[in-house]
């Protein structure tokens, strides 16, 4: 072994194995330990890039809190250990980001080999606008967690990627068009980079009503139109939301405070209405 220990995260194919760049194989090919999610899919991958046994660890989401010590551990001793998941970039919705974060800690060094990934894939054909972009993941499964992830998404500008599951779809859609409106754009792409890869677009209530009538399959990506921007309030408007406020015992202080984040406009805007200043 010549050379410092590294961590080398690896991108490897989100579904076309002719994806795996020959960087990616050289790497995997001399790393002294690959760290994966599957071992048995991992295996497979290695054998169709023509490289021999190597030696594996699967690390998950059930056990890569724990699994930290061990893999660092090599990397300490000098060893170069590459990290994989199943499909796509590690740490973008898949484990890995709390073995860099602690490796990071330490001081130890870590590179990358990027590559594939759903979430950019998905956004380039999506044919929305790609300069600034909100990355969602999945969204919480249920509860006041879902519930305020998608409140936060009713004031989004910016294009939203969310990831979601073929049996999560409808219900996702249905919640998107009641949280963002059912004519927001959407592009729903799903097996990219497989023999049936296909992107669909139009609006949220379409794309429910379509959900709804074929079966979903496959792993999907939903990029959706971010919201246009809130016209700028009044200054009648922003006064009589102050008096109210302050009709219903709030200081001047705390009426201003509360108008101007309601209204995402300047404290001293508000105050200068408030106290007649302006």
């Amino acid at each position: 072994m010549t050379g410092p220990g590294h961590l080398v995260l690896v991108a490897t194919p989100i579904g076309n194995l002719e994806d795996l760049s020959p960087r990616a194989v050289r790497v995997l090919a001399e790393a002294d330990l690959v760290v994966c999610e599957d071992t048995r899919r991992t295996g497979r991958l290695l054998a169709a890039a023509g490289i021999g046994r190597r030696p594996l660890l699967a690390v998950h989401d059930h056990n890569e809190a724990r699994s930290i010590g061990t893999v660092l551990g090599r990397v300490r001793d000098g060893e170069v250990v590459a990290v994989v998941t199943d499909a796509g970039l590690p740490g973008i919705s898949d484990p890995g980001e709390r073995l860099v974060r602690a490796a990071a800690q330490e001081g130890l060094e870590v590179q990358v080999v990027p590559g594939p990934s759903a979430a950019v894939a998905a956004l380039v054909v999506s044919g929305l606008p790609t300069g600034r972009v909100a990355y969602e993941g999945f969204l919480p499964r249920k509860g006041s967690g879902r519930d305020e992830r998608l409140a936060d998404l009713r004031t989004e500008r910016r294009t939203i990627v969310l990831f979601e599951a073929p049996h999560r779809l409808a219900r996702t859609l249905a919640d998107l068009a009641a949280a963002l409106g059912p004519d927001r754009r959407v592009a729903v792409a799903r097996e990219l980079t497989k023999l049936h890869e296909e992107t669909w677009r139009g609006t949220l209530a379409e794309a429910l009503v379509r959900s709804e009538a074929h079966e979903p399959r496959g792993e999907h990506v939903l990029v959706v139109e971010g919201g246009a921007p809130a016209e700028a309030a009044a200054d009648d408007e922003l006064s009589a939301a102050v008096a109210d406020r302050m009709a219903a015992g709030l200081s001047t202080r705390d009426a201003v405070a509360e108008v101007a984040s309601a209204f995402a406009v300047p404290k001293r805007r508000v105050y200068a209405l408030a106290t007649g200043r302006r």
